[in-house]
């Protein structure tokens, strides 16, 4: 019956449940502890859920750094307008 998960005693055929693997490492997670985090994400351990935290500060921050300099480079660069300088005079 390999491949056939069962939830309140039906087959499941669709494939496997999110629950069955730990989200970093792939390990088994039948009958053992799992820590979650974020709401849905399994591990089989604290170590591997705060591999993960670690991976989505990280991309967190590297996003938060792309988004700031794009903004600083947008305030510091000058825009293409043509500005003329001069006096007028008028009799």
């Amino acid at each position: 019956m390999s491949g056939y998960y069962y939830h309140s005693g039906c087959p499941d055929r669709y494939g496997a449940h999110y629950l069955d693997a730990c989200s970093v490492c792939g390990k088994s997670l039948h009958n053992s502890d799992i820590f979650m985090y974020r709401g849905n994400t399994p591990f089989c351990s604290k170590e591997c859920r705060q591999e993960q935290m670690e991976m989505d500060e990280a991309r967190e921050k590297k996003l938060k750094f792309g988004r700031a300099h794009r903004k600083s480079d947008s305030k510091t660069s000058t825009p293409n307008k043509t500005v003329r300088t001069g006096t007028i005079t008028v009799s």
